[in-house]
Formats: C-alpha cells, sequence, structure tokens
C-alpha cells in the first residue's frame, strides 16, 4: 500500500479514544503519573493510547517517550539485539568486554550471566530509565506485548521499578494481564481496553475520512465495521485499501476490496518457503504479518488455512489443520504467538 498508513498517520490523541472509560483514566495519570498495565484484546488500541498519553504528558515525546515491544528481545538471537541500533549502543560496553574474554580464555559463569537475554533487556531498561528526562519531571517507557515476558526477567523489571519509581513510568500493554507476576500487577493501575463497538469504531472511521477527503457513506462505513468485527487496526487499513483502490468508502467500494485485504500472497510465499526449507525467509514474511501489518497469531493461522484451503488437499491439508490446531491451543496457553507459529512453519519444512 503505498503512502503512510492511516494508523500511523491518524494516531489517535487521547480526547479521540473511543472507550470513555479508559480515557478518563489515561487522563488523570498525566496530573499524577503511575505505572500503568493496558490490557485488552489485539486491535483495541493499546499501543495508540499509550502513544497519546506520552505525547500529551511531554512537550518532547521524541526523547521522554521509550517503546519496546518486547518480542525485539525475547523472540530473536542475542546478536540481533546486540546489532539493533535501538539497543547496540546500550550494549556497546558488554561487546567489548565479551571480546576481551573471549581473548583471555574466560569462560566463568560470571561471563555467562552477563549474556543472558535478561541480563540484556535489563542493562537497556536500567540505562533507558537513568537517563534524566529532557522535559518535565518523568519519562515513559512502554513495554508492549508483555504476556512474552518470561518470569525470571519479571522479577528483574519490578526491581528496575522500584529503582527508578521517581523519574520513570512503567506502561505495560498486554492481552494476557495474568500472566503477569503478582508483584508487577500490584505496581501497576489496570486500564482496560476493550474492543471498540461498531459505532465506535464508525465514528473513527469517519473522522479519517474526513480528514482525508476521501468520499464515504454510511452503509460502507457500517460494513468495513462489521467486517473488522472489534479490530479498530483492521477497520482502518480496510478503509484505506478501499479508498486507495477505489477512490472512496462506500458499500460498493468496500465490497469489492474488502477480500483484498486479506494476505493471500504474503502468506502463500511463506508457506512456500515453509515447505522448501528456507525457514529464515518464512519467519521473515511472518514477523512482517505480525509487526508490520499488526495482525496476532490466531489472525496469521485464519489467514494460512484460507490460504491451504485453496491450495492443498487430501492429507496435507489435513496434516495443516492438526498443525494449526495445536498451535491455537499453545496460543491459548501464553507465550509468544511468533514462537507457536514459527513452530508450525517448522513442522512445515522439516520434510525439506
Amino acid at each position: 500500500m503505498d503512502g503512510p498508513l492511516w494508523t500511523e498517520a491518524h494516531a489517535p490523541e487521547l480526547s479521540e479514544l473511543p472507550q470513555d472509560g479508559a480515557r478518563e483514566y489515561l487522563e488523570r495519570a498525566i496530573e499524577e503519573p503511575i505505572n500503568l498495565i493496558l490490557q485488552g484484546p489485539t486491535g483495541s488500541g493499546k499501543t495508540a493510547a499509550a502513544r497519546a498519553l506520552a505525547r500529551e504528558a511531554h512537550a518532547d515525546p521524541d526523547n521522554d517517550f521509550v517503546e519496546i515491544n518486547v518480542a525485539d528481545f525475547f523472540e530473536r538471537t542475542k546478536s540481533e539485539i546486540r546489532e539493533d541500533p535501538r539497543f547496540s549502543h546500550f550494549l556497546q560496553g558488554q561487546t567489548e568486554f565479551s571480546k576481551q574474554h573471549r581473548r583471555s580464555g574466560d569462560r566463568s559463569n560470571k561471563y555467562k550471566r552477563n549474556w543472558s537475554k535478561r541480563d540484556m533487556i535489563a542493562h537497556v531498561l536500567k540505562e533507558q530509565a537513568g537517563y534524566a528526562p529532557s522535559s518535565g519531571t518523568y519519562k515513559t517507557i512502554l513495554l508492549d506485548n508483555a504476556e512474552t515476558i518470561r518470569e525470571d526477567f519479571q522479577q528483574a523489571l519490578r526491581r528496575i521499578m522500584e529503582q527508578h519509581h521517581r523519574t520513570t513510568q512503567f506502561v505495560i500493554g498486554t492481552r494476557q494481564p495474568t500472566k503477569l507476576i503478582p508483584p508487577i500487577r500490584s505496581r501497576c493501575f489496570p486500564v482496560t481496553m476493550r474492543a471498540p463497538t461498531s459505532e465506535e469504531t464508525v465514528a473513527v472511521l469517519e473522522r479519517i475520512a474526513e480528514r482525508e477527503g476521501v468520499e464515504y457513506d454510511a452503509d460502507g462505513l457500517e460494513f468495513v465495521a462489521g467486517y473488522a468485527d472489534g479490530d479498530l487496526r483492521r477497520a482502518i487499513l480496510a478503509s484505506q485499501t478501499a479508498a486507495v483502490e477505489e477512490g472512496e468508502i462506500t458499500m460498493d467500494a468496500a465490497y469489492e476490496t474488502i477480500g483484498s485485504v486479506g494476505y493471500d500472497d504474503e502468506v502463500g510465499e511463506m508457506l512456500e518457503d515453509a515447505e522448501s526449507g528456507a525457514f529464515t525467509d518464512a519467519r521473515s514474511t511472518l514477523d512482517d504479518l505480525l509487526v508490520d501489518e499488526g495482525l496476532s497469531g490466531s489472525e496469521v493461522i485464519d489467514e494460512v488455512l484460507s490460504v491451504a484451503r485453496k491450495q492443498y488437499q487430501g492429507e496435507k491439508l489435513a496434516r495443516l489443520h492438526r498443525l494449526a490446531a495445536d498451535v491455537e491451543f499453545e496460543m491459548g496457553e501464553g507465550a509468544s504467538d511468533r514462537i507457536h507459529v514459527s513452530h508450525l512453519l517448522a513442522e512445515l519444512g522439516r520434510e525439506a
């Protein structure tokens, strides 16, 4: 899709959040900054709400708001973390420490502990929280997709929150707040981001369409809202697709394009790479779907099965359904969507 995504170009202000209750709690947090847990389903606006809070709370949000997707640490290798430009300068000293000890032949337990992922993210967070705010008296750190945080890191996070409680506000975004340990939950105020209603979704789409100068009608917006089923991100991207391809968001335009909002090409390529043994390429496409497109693991599985029904048959299709059922169950038990869907892709490529 050419041009900026509407989800970014029309990021809401606090006053524009459709959830009245959540908006009121967040507005209070500007005057009395406290740690928060933003909890709710995929597409409910947790990340957008945290960004809106930061823009309202800080005169210099570019420097006083830090956003970290937990998957950036726990679903990547240590080499990938060290090479990420967002984290590399924090870990540069540890990298030099590693080189020195490799040259000296040091393989002590202390050396090994310095390179656990838990310690790497804890070090980055300590450094981020320890920096003085650029404006005002505190800064805000968002930890997104926190349901993937391991318990050992949660204990380290608790200590960081205690140490920097006067100068740093932590906002934790999660679909599964029960995955957080009690000491974390007790230090945060929970704010529920429920899925917006159809009427609320239509109101958001109408506001964006008017800002874009795109022609629309009520039936078109309602059709898109029904298609999105409470996922505001999906509704906005579907509207943008209709506007780009048909020049308007009417019932006819939405009906013509709503099917193309799917990801058949990307998913088909991902399955082909997985089956041929090109797991790195398949996982790269998966990352695009989960991160860039904002799909949940369950949504990716739905797309995979939709494509598979068109391409496969017999035992091959039955096997994929069994793998998908196992993955759906595992995701319900918690942990990372990326890890579980990656497992499905790895199983598809096992014979290769």
